[in-house]
């Protein structure tokens, strides 16, 4: 299968180097990175380990392949979407964090759009080089739900790969689920700049499930049946599987970078006032971060 990789940060290179043992993958990203693959190949180590030479480009524009998979920040969504709109694509599969992502590329590509979550532990350690801090599971399907053709063969493509996937048709749970884990981890790890594991039982522990269990309430608003119980049994899964690990919110502020915060905690504030829920938590590590962009000119 020929893979394009749109988003080659820790994620996107870790995905699309492990594709690159089977498959011919094309990376899309930023230099020094895109460089050092192109000139010396990509180093994947960690829990999973090996040397590949995926094509790398910094230009997303007028590329073809049988799959595109996103893996920028949410806010540069729509960028991206425009790029793909100039390629040709059998199918577009977002593995991003927060909600609305694979409506907005669907505005854009002509072709199945899937929706993804992703376990695999990774971090950029520095340009060519990716680490894999651990092995989780891919769980690929419809945006809307339902049945895919496209998303078989997506499965098919990246087990002969080794990668762990599963097929899902009921992705938009799946995604609520995976956002109430980001809302409850992403933020309060980022402000308190603790590892994951710190959560699990630490002094933030509570505020970590309290803003999980106000996304479970939002999705049920929604008509997404997503039980408190169940947003916190993963939220504790995630963080007792990543325990050593830096969120990529903890990392994005620990670097000076911009958040996600606005499709993350943001989006459940959003859906909450649609439904005149009130989330004070979420609502609070919103504005905290969104102060915290503010004071370094990120937003």
């Amino acid at each position: 299968m020929d893979v394009v990789v749109y988003g080659a940060g820790s994620l996107g290179s870790l995905v699309g180097g492990l594709l690159a043992r089977e498959h011919d993958v094309t990376l899309v990203g930023r230099d020094p990175h895109v460089a050092t693959v192109r000139e010396s190949g990509l180093r994947v180590d960690g829990a999973v380990s090996g040397d590949v030479r995926p094509d790398a480009t910094t230009d997303g524009t007028g590329l073809t392949a049988d799959l595109a998979v996103v893996t920028v920040k949410a806010f540069d969504t729509a960028s991206a979407a425009r790029d793909l709109a100039t390629g040709d694509y059998g199918a577009v599969l977002s593995l991003q964090n927060g909600l609305g992502n694979e409506a907005a590329l669907a505005e854009h590509v002509d072709c199945p759009v899937l929706a993804g979550t992703a376990t695999y532990g990774a971090v950029l350690r520095e340009p060519g080089r990716v680490e894999c801090t651990g092995v989780g599971e891919l769980t690929v399907g419809p945006h809307e739900g339902g049945d895919s053709a496209a998303a078989g063969r997506v499965a098919r493509a990246f087990r002969r790969a080794d990668l762990r996937v599963t097929v899902a048709d009921d992705m938009p749970r799946r995604l609520r689920e995976k956002l109430a884990v980001n809302a409850g981890i992403n933020a309060v790890t980022a402000l308190a700049r603790v590892e994951n594991g710190e959560l699990l039982d630490g002094p933030a522990s509570d505020l970590a499930r309290t803003a999980a269990r106000e996304t479970a309430r939002v999705a049920r608003a929604e008509g997404i049946s997503l039980p408190n119980r169940v947003a916190l049994a993963a939220v504790e899964e995630v963080a007792t599987a990543t325990a050593d690990n830096d969120s990529s919110m903890y990392q994005d502020v620990r670097d000076g970078h911009r958040t996600e915060v606005d499709a993350i905690n943001g989006s459940v504030v959003d859906c909450a006032d649609e439904h005149g829920i009130d989330v004070p938590v979420n609502r609070t590590l919103t504005a905290l971060l969104r102060a915290w962009e503010r004071g370094r000119d990120l937003r």
